[in-house]
């Protein structure tokens, strides 16, 4: 995407990095979940149809505070003019809320953890993303 080129804004920069590691958690943890989903309900036929049921299945509702974020970021980046360093900040402090287990505000979490808990590679993806929003100024 061309919004997430080179930028001499250092908020912005952080900003940008965290959302490439939220989406490579985001990712992982939609993997483990159909993992998990299709042992119990069978293999799902066809990536059309996993897409369906993650836009609509309930075994999949809690993930929407992540997407959530992650659109509202791909939107407040590509709005270059329109956004500024406290834009950045403000999603910055919504991802730290939302991953960090020293901040557990919100219904997400619980669910999320259990995931990171249970796949190795959920757990290292989360490992970085968490580091990575510890070390930004926001």
């Amino acid at each position: 995407m061309s919004f997430l080129g080179p930028t001499t804004d250092p908020i912005r920069q952080q900003l940008i990095d965290i959302r490439n590691r939220l989406l490579d958690v985001h990712k992982a943890v939609i993997d483990a979940e159909r993992v998990t989903y299709e042992r119990q309900h069978g293999r799902i036929p066809s990536p059309g149809a996993f897409l369906q049921l993650v836009m609509s299945d309930q075994w999949f509702a809690w993930l929407k505070p992540m997407t959530s974020l992650m659109v509202e970021i791909d939107e407040t980046l590509a709005a270059r003019d329109l956004a500024d360093q406290d834009d950045y900040r403000r999603l910055i402090a919504r991802a730290r809320t939302l991953v960090d287990p020293e901040v557990v505000e919100n219904g997400f979490y619980e669910h999320y953890d259990g995931v990171v808990s249970r796949d190795v590679n959920v757990a290292f993806l989360h490992v970085q993303l968490v580091s990575r929003i510890r070390s930004s100024v926001a």
